[in-house]
């Protein structure tokens, strides 16, 4: 590896680039986590698949727009491109209407962390990698931050359905169930858990399934094409699903409503989300719109709901409890923590935790052009997203961008005036009116 301070253009430009996506792969304070990322982008790129990639959209592109970027003949890109796309470092996707091809630069998550652990063996020495994305993500809160410190972030929780009342489930909508995505999904895929690889590879390694990671739609032709995974159909994704459950793992999906791309089977050992929560005190999964509610009555005050959960959010606290003379510990949730998965209503004995629709919902994307929208407000990089990808893409991809901007509420239209200055996008904002006025 290289020494510190000692980065080479090519990489630099790189980090840069990735920085202009709606997750960055930003520079820590710490001179350990530096090396280490320094280590990591070294590793995985060579010099010349480096400097290709710094030139990358980081929205999906043609090969024509991406040849012109890179100013070089679209034939002779091709089969660069194709073993980027192999290695997990570049995204195509094929339109399964129109059957064309279109190329992004693979972000840091969910991109090329998970596509560097997915397979048995790889491209990349996976100790080795394993290794810097650990010293570089849990070396410094740079990282963390950047991926989970903000409002909209890359995963939402989809809660146990067997947590809910009879009467409770039919109001539970099609896309806050895992059983209703997985029938729905166009494609499926399966592979290795990067979380729980990585882990083998630290030395920690965990007694949960390493094959349990699930794509759907566009993330499983991606997957199965260029082999991170095997084609699956929706009974073997629902048995999946239904083992990880019987496991107490919690079920961690693409923050969208529609066309979602993955759902993950997470333990709080090794998931790097839940381990961002409990480890970082950050807000890092989107809650699934559920809260816990305890019969007090049928409680024991056992704790086994408090063991359960994967991030701490549950403490047994003394409560006074009706006829009887002393205090019995029952559970107190924290609501800041708790993501609404219903891991510990499953651990209860006695039925006394249940799921209840929240008094406030999140608020979940409508799709990933909203939620790239909203995360590139969050992170003040809206301007390098419609800039860049605006003139490659044309009128369809600023409609999707202006259809959602539209739906965010006002402050959030107001930070991408800041952001955009765009007269255009301005007038089509004004026209919208205030809901809260």
């Amino acid at each position: 590896m290289g020494h510190l301070g000692r980065l080479k253009d090519e990489y630099r430009a790189l980090a840069s680039r990735l920085g202009a996506g709606t997750t960055a792969l930003p520079e820590p304070d710490a001179e350990a986590a530096r090396q280490a990322r320094q280590d990591l982008l070294q590793l995985l790129y060579t010099p010349d698949e480096a400097r290709l990639a710094s030139l990358m959209p980081v929205l999906p592109s043609s090969l024509e727009d991406v040849a012109r970027r890179a100013s070089t003949a679209p034939e002779a890109l091709t089969p660069r491109l194709e073993e980027l796309c192999d290695k997990g470092l570049v995204i195509d996707l094929v339109s399964p209407t129109t059957g064309k091809t279109t190329y992004m630069l693979a972000p840091p998550v969910i991109g090329f962390f998970e596509f560097s652990m997915m397979r048995s063996s790889g491209p990349h020495p996976q100790k080795a990698v394993a290794e810097a994305i650990h010293a570089y993500a849990h070396g410094d809160r740079a990282f963390m931050r950047e991926v989970f410190a903000h409002p909209t972030v890359i995963g939402r929780a989809l809660p146990h359905e067997a947590a809910f009342d009879e009467e409770e489930l039919p109001e539970v909508l099609d896309w806050e169930r895992a059983t209703s995505v997985l029938r729905e999904a166009r494609s499926l895929a399966v592979s290795l858990c990067f979380c729980r690889h990585a882990a083998q590879h630290l030395g920690r390694a965990c007694a949960s399934p390493m094959e349990s990671c699930l794509s759907l739609n566009a993330g499983a032709d991606f997957v199965i094409r260029r082999r991170f995974g095997r084609a699956i159909g929706s009974s073997e994704a629902l048995e999946i699903l239904a083992a990880a459950r019987e496991r107490a793992l919690v079920q961690i999906a693409d923050n969208v409503q529609r066309q979602v791309s993955y759902i993950c089977n997470c333990g709080g050992c090794c998931c790097e989300q839940l381990r961002a929560i409990s480890e970082f005190d950050l807000r890092a999964v989107n809650p699934s719109g559920f809260e816990v509610h305890l019969d007090e009555g049928a409680c024991a005050g056992c704790s086994r709901c408090a063991r359960a959960c994967p991030i701490g959010a549950i403490q047994m606290v003394p409560q006074r409890v009706e006829g009887r003379t002393r205090a019995d510990l029952r559970p107190a949730v924290d609501p800041e923590r708790c993501i609404g998965c219903g891991v510990c209503t499953g651990a209860c004995h006695k039925d006394a935790l249940s799921l209840k629709r929240a008094a406030k919902p999140p608020l979940v994307p409508a799709d990933v052009v909203e939620k790239a929208v909203r995360m590139a407000i969050e992170r003040g990089r809206l301007a390098h997203l419609v800039a860049d990808e605006g003139a490659g893409r044309g009128a369809l991809f600023l409609n999707r961008v202006l259809a959602a901007l539209l739906r965010l509420p006002p402050a959030k239209q107001v930070l991408a005036h800041e952001q955009l200055r765009s007269r255009f996008v301005r007038f089509a904002l004004s026209q919208v009116e205030d809901p809260t006025a």
